[in-house]
């Protein structure tokens, strides 16, 4: 606690002083036109915010034991992108920027694509029910969308699935997966928490299920799904659905451990995908940035929805969309993000549309200031503002 608050008494003095320097660790993006790019940071104070954040992460290192990698970008462009300490605590291998981490609940924003892309492509109806896809599905009433948005009133599978997993990991003998939390469902109905689209409750149950639904509606498996619809058009080269035999074989995997730094093992729930399970990289979540400014992959109509609030009924600044979170206050531009929390594991994606401002962080080792990056916005905006956001997920 005492290096927190040196920390945060070290962030408000440098905000409040400003930094002039410049860093020679400023990577940028490069096109055709390089030099208008060149040019274009100039404008934008690029060197002056890098070299800014730069000291932000570097404290939270010292100060926070964060863990992790960051890419920064405004307005398109690649202002910061650094890696800072290990993808493997014990063997002290490093961290690169093409270190692939577990997005967590980050995991949302791709599932939500993959269901939307369905819809788009007209083998979906957002407001048909679950029990359409998913037959012995046994809550009426429950439409893709309430599950797109939180709202199917579902209880939480990680809590009423663990009594009938007899080991780690481990339903009827086999991998508890999301066909095994389907057949739990179906068994023994576990009880709600509120009737269908009566109010928004988080819920990792919805986006498990949705995942199934995509499987039955393509015919592939969710990860091969991902993989030919979404990682492949966009060039996310480093990005996968967890899947406990291949991801050994994947280079750039890191290792999730927890906040003292003890290793985090594959146990209950991991090989439920859906809700969380995606790999990536901060180079590869900003193509996923970047694609949602076309229609590369989604019809802009389709965007737009997916970005609006579908909770209403408390009045506030704090919504949810089609598998992201919105804050939208009246006064600074809207923002559109996602946190995520899982084994060691915790990211955030965060979109601000405004001036096409985009911070990844994601870390390995559990970290609660990645959540906190109230001081990039600051940088990249050039004036303070509170900012109220969700915590991890």
């Amino acid at each position: 606690m005492r290096y927190l608050i040196y920390f945060s008494a070290f962030v408000l003095i440098l905000f409040s002083c400003g930094a002039s320097e410049t860093s020679s660790e400023n990577p940028v993006t490069t096109s055709v036109n390089q030099d208008s790019i060149d040019k274009f940071l100039v404008k934008i104070r690029a060197k002056e915010k890098a070299y800014q954040i730069d000291t932000l992460f570097k404290n939270k290192v010292k100060y926070a034991g964060f863990n992790g990698c960051v890419l920064v970008a405004q307005h398109g462009e690649i202002i910061y992108k650094k890696a800072f300490g290990y993808s493997n605590l014990k063997t002290k291998d490093s961290l690169y920027t093409n270190s692939a981490f577990q997005l967590a609940s980050a995991s949302k924003t791709l599932t939500a694509a993959a269901v939307l892309l369905l819809k788009d492509q007209g083998k979906i109806n957002l407001k048909d029910s679950v029990q359409k896809y998913l037959k012995g599905f046994p809550y009426h009433g429950i439409t893709i969308e309430m599950l797109l948005t939180h709202r199917s009133g579902l209880g939480n599978y990680v809590y009423f699935c663990e009594p009938f997993c007899t080991k780690p990991n481990t339903y009827n003998g086999t991998c508890f997966n999301n066909a095994g939390m389907m057949d739990i469902i179906k068994t023994n109905k576990p009880a709600v928490y509120a009737k269908p689209g009566k109010k928004f409750e988080y819920c990792n149950t919805n986006y498990a299920l949705l995942a199934l639904i995509v499987e039955q509606v393509s015919g592939m498996r969710f990860a091969e799904f991902m993989e030919k619809n979404i990682f492949e058009p966009l060039g996310m080269n480093d990005t996968w659905v967890h899947d406990p035999i291949t991801d050994q074989d994947k280079k750039f995997k890191t290792f999730g451990y927890n906040g003292n730094g003890k290793p985090e093992e594959d146990t209950y729930c991991d090989d439920v995908v859906g809700d969380k399970g995606v790999y990536s990289t901060v180079e590869d979540m900003f193509k996923w940035d970047r694609a949602l400014y076309s229609e590369v992959l989604l019809k802009k109509s389709t965007i737009e929805d997916a970005f609006k609030g579908y909770s209403n009924e408390h009045k506030g600044k704090r919504n949810y969309g089609y598998g992201w979170r919105t804050v939208d206050d009246g006064k600074n531009p809207k923002l559109i993000y996602h946190n995520g929390w899982w084994h060691g594991y915790s990211s955030l994606f965060l979109r601000r549309p405004a001036d096409e401002a985009v911070i990844i962080v994601l870390s390995n080792k559990f970290n609660r200031t990645t959540y906190h990056v109230e001081g990039v916005l600051e940088i990249l905006s050039q004036k303070k503002g509170r900012i109220d956001m969700e915590g991890e997920d």
